[in-house]
């Protein structure tokens, strides 16, 4: 008399072995785990683009309109002037020289060791290359002449002299003297918000 087979026996010849419970789990928890880890590495990798590298400032105030107005969602890039000086018409981000605390969007208008003379609503940049100096032509500001100050300034070797695009309504280097290079915590790269007005911010060129 052929024996009947036994279910363990059927369950084998299926190839359909029972998984207990806690097998099931076992697997379950190592993937979930896995999970984790790479949601964790995944918000260290970004903290560290967002703190280190790239870091987001948000405008206040009218110093730099109608480039740049109230609330604009910018990305600032903190890495580059780790390997390069600023530029002329860059677009950077410093701290208050007089509250670390406070942060500026000003634009580079002089570099470290140029004469800088601003009279009658212009800049005047002479350098030893160029002792007559030449009038800044800026394609970018609202208006080509402003009002405020008279200054005669040559900065030092470790110094920018940075101005707001809105002259008239700008707290800058004409009020609180040259710029330490080392408050400067980086440069524009682009805006984000509001998207209509998204946009990279190349160098100008100037004709100096």
């Amino acid at each position: 008399m052929a024996k009947m087979p036994h279910s363990n026996d059927i369950a084998e010849l299926e190839g359909d072995t029972p998984e207990s419970p806690r097998e099931w789990f076992k697997g379950a928890g190592v993937v979930i785990l896995e999970f984790v880890k790479i949601a964790v590495l995944a918000a260290i990798t970004i903290g560290a683009v967002r703190y280190f590298i790239f870091k987001p400032f948000i405008v206040h105030g009218a110093s730099m309109v109608p480039n740049f107005y109230e609330n604009e969602y910018l990305i600032i890039d903190e890495i580059s002037y780790r390997f390069k000086e600023p530029q002329r018409g860059d677009i950077v981000v410093t701290r208050n020289p007089h509250k670390n605390e406070e942060f500026f969007l000003k634009r580079v208008i002089g570099l470290p060791g140029e004469h800088i003379i601003v009279n009658d609503g212009k800049v005047r940049i002479t350098t030893d290359k160029n002792p007559a100096g030449t009038a800044l032509e800026e394609d970018y500001l609202p208006s080509r002449e402003f009002t405020p100050g008279a200054v005669d300034i040559t900065l030092g070797l470790d110094e920018l002299y940075v101005m707001g695009d809105n002259r008239d309504a700008s707290f800058d280097s004409r009020m609180f003297g040259p710029l330490k290079r080392s408050l400067v915590v980086g440069k524009v790269l682009l805006r984000g918000w509001p998207f209509d007005r998204a946009q990279r911010f190349p160098v100008p060129e100037y004709n100096i």
